[in-house]
Formats: C-alpha cells, sequence, structure tokens
C-alpha cells in the first residue's frame, strides 16, 4: 500500500528523476520437449515392473511395448505419450498409472531454433517436412517489434555457413509462400527487431 501512494502522489524517484510505473510481467509459457526419432525414455507403470523399461524412439517414430504394441512417440511430449499408453493399457490394466521420462535425447544437431523478436524463443526436435513457417507459428508469431520481413534463415552448408532471406511478414499476410523454406537439421531462425 505504501509503495502504491508513493506512485500515485506523483512524487520523484532519488536523484530528480521521474518516478516509472511498473511495467507488469507478462507470464512466459515453457516450451514443452517434444519427443523425437533416437531419443532414449523410461516409461513406468506404478506396480507393473513387467510392462516398465526404457526404449529407444525408432527412426520412424515408433516405440513398441509389452500388450500395448506398437505406437506412435514422435511428436509427443512426455505426458501426451503417457496419457496414449494409459489409454492402450486400460483394456488389459485396471487404472493404470503411467509415467514417461525422456531420459537421454536425441543429438542436439537435430534440432532448429528461433530467436529474436517472437513470443517465444524455442529449440525444437526437427522433423521432415518441417518448414519455416511450422517454426514460426510454434514460437507464438512475430512480436510487436518484429520487423518480420528481415528475417534471416542461418544454415551450415558443408562446413559453410548460408544465409537465407525470410520475408516472414508475405508469408503471414500475403500468403506468398516463396520464402517458406523446408528446414534442414541445426538451421537457427532470427528475427529481427525494428529499428526505431
Amino acid at each position: 500500500m505504501l509503495a502504491l501512494g508513493g506512485c500515485a502522489s506523483g512524487g520523484s524517484a532519488p536523484g530528480g528523476a521521474a518516478a516509472v510505473p511498473a511495467t507488469p510481467i507478462e507470464p512466459v509459457e515453457v516450451q514443452q520437449y517434444r519427443i523425437g526419432a533416437g531419443d532414449q525414455i523410461a516409461v513406468n507403470v506404478w506396480q507393473h515392473p513387467d510392462l516398465s523399461g526404457g526404449l529407444v524412439v525408432l527412426p520412424d517414430g515408433e516405440v513398441s511395448l509389452p500388450l500395448v504394441g506398437e505406437l506412435k512417440a514422435d511428436g509427443l511430449t512426455e505426458k501426451e505419450l503417457a496419457d496414449t499408453i494409459r489409454t492402450r493399457l486400460s483394456e488389459y490394466v485396471r487404472n493404470p498409472e503411467v509415467t514417461v521420462t525422456v531420459t537421454n535425447p536425441a543429438n542436439f544437431q537435430q534440432r532448429v531454433r528461433i530467436t529474436g523478436a517472437v513470443l517465444r524463443p524455442a529449440s525444437l526436435p526437427h522433423r521432415k517436412g518441417m518448414t519455416v513457417l511450422d517454426l514460426v507459428l510454434e514460437a507464438g508469431g512475430p512480436n510487436e517489434f518484429a520487423s518480420a520481413n528481415a528475417t534471416k534463415l542461418y544454415r551450415s552448408a558443408g562446413g559453410s555457413a548460408q544465409v537465407l532471406k525470410v520475408y516472414l511478414d508475405d508469408i503471414l499476410k500475403k500468403g506468398d509462400m516463396a520464402t517458406n523454406y523446408e528446414l534442414q537439421p541445426s538451421d537457427v531462425l532470427t528475427v529481427p527487431e525494428r529499428l526505431f
């Protein structure tokens, strides 16, 4: 109350500088890790050690479990995969309690990243067919300060760095997909801020 009263009184900060009202901090959504090919995971079914154990996600993105059989793990969060396993197991086990943990993520070079003036900078597992637009949507889109048509895609190619111009504003507002490149592992997309 004292702090609020001080702001309301129109007084000045020490040193004669005008008091600046505090800007509320927006909560940041934490990007959940999505399982990908090559990840090592641990599946635990409470009170059923015979149904629990460690697995490696196969190159086709699937895992194989007792009673459950093969199911797609690629692209799911730990909770989503646990829910899928729980649903499948419920045909054989009464009220199964399932947890899934990624114990060893696959090579971090098999990821794509988006940085700069976006709502949620992110590092995500690369998936075949993923495009610039897919990555931007995962990041929540450009923020209000973005200079979207000045976006750049940084790519390692044969030991040298390649920089591709991305006209992100044209992609999002005009549907012009000319620079909606298909992503490669280790690509980094950077959305710069406008110059004021």
